[in-house]
């Protein structure tokens, strides 16, 4: 938000000027320590128009410039440039508004004498938890530049893999939308204008030309009520989708499909294993790790896992015992966590898991993707084929006979 302020210096100079900050106390703190008095300050309203304005909604922080913003602080840090310094200077050079004004509203907070940690769980919808946690471990123990390193190798792992996963759907995607289009333009305008010639000619249609020209009669005829009950459909699957009851069967769901369900399964398995081996090699106890990991993973099933666990784990029984009860958790997770325990390198072990199970994801996105292809064409080729042979052969045959 920006902000205009009146002050007087120490001189008793009066001072005009605007001030960018997050909320009226930002910007007060950020006056006042320009050493002015304030008199008045008001936020500026900043009135959209067709050619200039901004909207948050479009321009949220990306997990890419979150990945670049933490190797910044990094490298910054171990050039021994000062907390306040390092948010000053990326606030300055930040592209993204949003990401600007976070940025200096972080610099403002360390000025008044916050932590950075504690400045970063100001702004959760952009820092994890776990962004927090592994940020405050550096803090305790004075490696901060090697907990933002950690972070952006963790983020740029987890950008990386869940960006190969979704790219993965965008081919077959885009391939299905196209071809409903293309039904639908056939079955609502090409049809209902052959059918005519075909039913006036008087010959016996085949069965499968009957089902088709049936088929388009019918979308023709009631295309708005399937678009009503379409609409009314997809309006209550959304509002049940944000209940706990929807949100965690579709959770469900998505770890239980054939094939599908196992590449979610691993790639739910290497965030949570990343997680665990980032947090747990860098000092932080399983009992604080569980409860970030319980908190960040995307996914009901696997957080009510992570939840027991975390309670059994503080009841004194070991992570590798409890997380082998659940048939969601690899048996050989468990046995490697266990042995890791055992001999004291778990976060080593979980680091093994996490590299193992993202390869595995790798290995089974470029699998999906080199099946989908051929099957997409077969498909297609099925659906355009009997399609035009519905329409193509009674029309061969009615010009044979004339």
């Amino acid at each position: 938000m920006l902000f205009t302020y009146k002050a007087i210096d120490e001189h008793n100079t009066s001072r005009e000027g605007t001030v960018e900050a997050t909320n009226v106390d930002a910007a007060i703190i950020t006056v006042q320590k320009r050493g002015y008095t304030i008199i008045s300050i008001d936020a500026v309203e900043q009135k959209s128009s067709i050619l200039n304005f901004e909207i948050t909604w479009f321009q949220s922080v990306s997990n890419k410039e979150i990945v670049i913003l933490s190797r910044q602080i990094s490298t910054l840090f171990q050039a021994q440039v000062s907390a306040l310094r390092v948010f000053r200077l990326l606030g300055s050079e930040a592209e993204n508004p949003q990401l600007r004004t976070v940025l200096n509203s972080i610099s403002d907070e360390l000025q008044a004498g916050s932590s950075i940690s504690r400045a970063l769980s100001s702004h959760p919808d952009i820092f994890s938890s776990f962004y927090v946690n592994m940020v405050r471990s550096g803090e305790e123990t004075g490696s901060l530049e090697k907990s933002f390193g950690y972070l952006a190798d963790y983020l740029d792992r987890s950008y990386q893999i869940t960006s190969k996963a979704k790219n993965a759907m965008v081919y077959p995607a885009f391939v299905v939308g196209t071809f409903l289009i293309v039904m639908g333009v056939m079955l609502t305008l090409v049809i209902p204008r052959i059918a005519q010639i075909l039913t006036d000619s008087g010959q016996e249609l085949p069965i499968y030309t009957k089902i088709v020209i049936g088929l388009s009669s019918f979308f023709v005829n009631y295309i708005g009520a399937i678009f009503l009950v379409l609409s009314v459909g997809g309006f209550f699957l959304w509002r049940f989708l944000r209940t706990d009851v929807g949100r965690r069967a579709y959770d469900e769901m998505k770890i239980s499909i054939p094939y599908l369900g196992d590449l979610n399964r691993k790639l739910y398995l290497t965030r949570i294993c990343d997680n665990l081996s980032t947090m747990v090699g860098s000092g932080i106890s399983m009992v604080q790790a569980l409860e970030v990991t319980a908190d960040v993973v995307d996914n009901r099933v696997y957080k009510e896992i992570m939840e027991f666990t975390l309670l059994e784990v503080k009841g004194g029984r070991s992570f590798a015992d409890t997380i082998s009860e659940y048939p969601e958790v690899p048996g050989v997770l468990s046995q490697m966590a266990k042995v890791g325990e055992e001999t004291g390198n778990l976060p080593e072990i979980l680091n093994t898991l996490a590299t193992f199970y993202r390869r595995e994801v790798d290995n089974a996105v470029d699998t999906l993707i080199g099946l989908i292809e051929p099957v997409m064409i077969v498909l297609l080729g099925l659906g355009v084929g009997v399609l035009l042979a519905s329409v193509l052969m009674p029309i061969y045959n009615l010009t044979s006979a004339i």
